[in-house]
């Protein structure tokens, strides 16, 4: 998937910022390949960072990316709590008015793209607006 980098703490390993930006790259190519187009990647917005916003026909999707090399802990996306939630919210509802757009103008959508060892699992509407 990606090179290791020459020089790193441990030789032979990634560190945690490069494997979170290859299993991205990873997450970007494997939508792509389910038929979503790419809008943007490593957003930062006041409240959070959203790991990738693609479009799903109609539909503006934003996207958290987890990894977790085994599931001992419980999955990657177990780890996508109710805080990390409530900041993806935040950091979407900032994107949109930079775009002229509000959750109440754009069909929107949280989805969570969860990598554990060798399982991918897309998680389509993972979350939803509080009502």
């Amino acid at each position: 998937m990606a090179q290791i980098p020459a020089g790193s703490n441990r030789p032979g390993e990634l560190t945690r910022q490069q494997t979170g930006a290859a299993f991205e790259t990873h997450a970007r190519a494997w939508l792509e390949r389910k038929g979503l187009r790419f809008i943007a990647a490593n957003v930062h917005e006041r409240g959070g960072e959203i790991d990738l916003i693609m479009m799903h026909r109609q539909v503006t999707v934003f996207i958290e990316v987890r990894y977790r090399r085994s599931a001992r802990y419980g999955g990657a996306a177990a780890s996508v709590t109710h805080s990390k939630q409530q900041k993806l919210l935040r950091a979407a509802r900032a994107w949109l008015a930079r775009h002229s757009g509000s959750f109440d103008t754009v069909d929107c959508r949280f989805d969570v793209l969860a990598f554990t060892g060798d399982d991918v699992e897309w998680i389509a509407n993972a979350f939803t607006l509080p009502s």
